[in-house]
């Protein structure tokens, strides 16, 4: 029985001497992070933040909210081709990206090995790199025909919460079934 507190005591000391010795040799990687957040600290330091009394950004974010948080809100989406021509959708809600997913794309695992990032797969039970970000899609307002649209190489999208008037957006194509006679009539 001595023995083996003797090989206890002397392995505890070996672990404990160990990771002292492992401690003192920083990588300079470690050095560099240090830096950095010491920098950090004394920049916020001589520097706090400042104390707003007001957010524009929040009031912002809940008018969003109030806009797009209601069930029945139809989006307009007017497109740009390179040509500088303007055409448009009228989708149920708003146009989703096709990189959002309802459930985790990755999962953390940590091992002997150190901590890695798995990919998961999508409701469809495929895998996705996350690439198509610049594709949306979203649901015709009368038809419920699925559309899906890019944006990116000469053609832009943008998006509002009523027909728009302005000369350029007024004389934009129709490119879904749905026009803006067709949703005020229904009105």
């Amino acid at each position: 029985m001595r023995n083996f507190a003797r090989i206890a005591l002397a392995a505890v000391v070996a672990l404990v001497v160990g990771l002292a010795l492992t401690s003192c040799t920083d990588s300079s990687q470690d050095k560099e992070n240090r830096a950095k957040q010491d920098n950090y600290d004394h920049l916020v330091a001589q520097q706090p933040a400042g104390r707003m009394e007001y957010s524009p950004t929040r009031e912002a974010i809940n008018q969003w909210i109030k806009t797009w948080g209601q069930r029945g809100k139809l989006s307009y989406v007017y497109i740009q081709n390179a040509n500088g021509e303007y055409g448009y959708f009228i989708m149920k809600g708003l146009p989703v990206p096709r990189c959002k997913m309802l459930t985790p794309t990755e999962r953390v695992e940590t091992t002997n090995h150190g901590v890695g990032v798995l990919a998961q797969p999508g409701m469809d039970g495929t895998y996705t790199s996350g690439s198509t970000c610049n594709a949306y899609y979203g649901f015709d307002a009368t038809t419920g025909a699925y559309m899906e649209f890019t944006v990116g190489t000469n053609q832009s999208f943008f998006l509002f919460d009523k027909p728009m008037t302005m000369p350029e957006y007024a004389s934009a194509r129709q490119l879904g079934p749905t026009s803006v006679k067709d949703v005020a009539n229904q009105a």
